[in-house]
């Protein structure tokens, strides 16, 4: 099995802590006016309407996310035989990059409550896109998203305890 040289309870407590921090960080950017961004309300809209439950169910998703990427990053690890705060940190940085250059501007084609950048708000269409690098949530997005990945990365590298 595909998991079996990983260190499955490592990478899952330290996947949480880091999924928790990386969400921490983004909020409290949001909160300061440094970007607009709100992932779990984001991916909490793609599942209900409702926004207050949006919250609770992209937070969720979120950690689920984040626990899900913490194996991918365990498997890198294991098979490069690296397991750093430095490496880790790079992973995070090409996560965050491929999120802001090509997970967010794909968000609109199948999130079903997000107007795309070629079509307007319908009523069941209400989330505006990301824009390029996310832009459309602040200029300084795209830096939060990598930094706070790259941040995520960091925890996995330092704590991730090898087989």
């Amino acid at each position: 099995m595909l998991l079996r040289g990983v260190n499955l309870p490592s990478i899952l407590l330290w996947g949480f802590a880091a999924t928790i921090l990386l969400t921490t960080l983004t909020v409290t950017a949001q909160s300061l006016g440094i970007t607009r961004i709100d992932v779990p309300f984001i991916l909490g809209t793609m599942f209900t309407p409702d926004r207050d439950r949006a919250k609770v169910i992209g937070l969720g998703v979120h950690l689920l996310n984040g626990w899900l990427f913490a194996v991918v990053y365990a498997l890198f690890f294991e098979t490069l035989d690296v397991a750093t705060w430095w490496f880790g940190t790079l992973l995070g940085v090409l996560q965050g990059v491929f999120v802001v250059v090509v997970l967010l501007p794909m968000l609109p084609s199948f999130h079903p409550r997000m107007v795309s950048d070629l079509c307007g708000p319908e009523p069941a269409r209400l989330l505006e896109p990301p824009g390029f690098l996310a832009s459309n949530y602040g200029r300084k997005t795209a830096i939060v998203v990598i930094v706070t990945h790259a941040v995520y990365g960091a925890v996995l590298g330092a704590t991730y305890v090898p087989r």
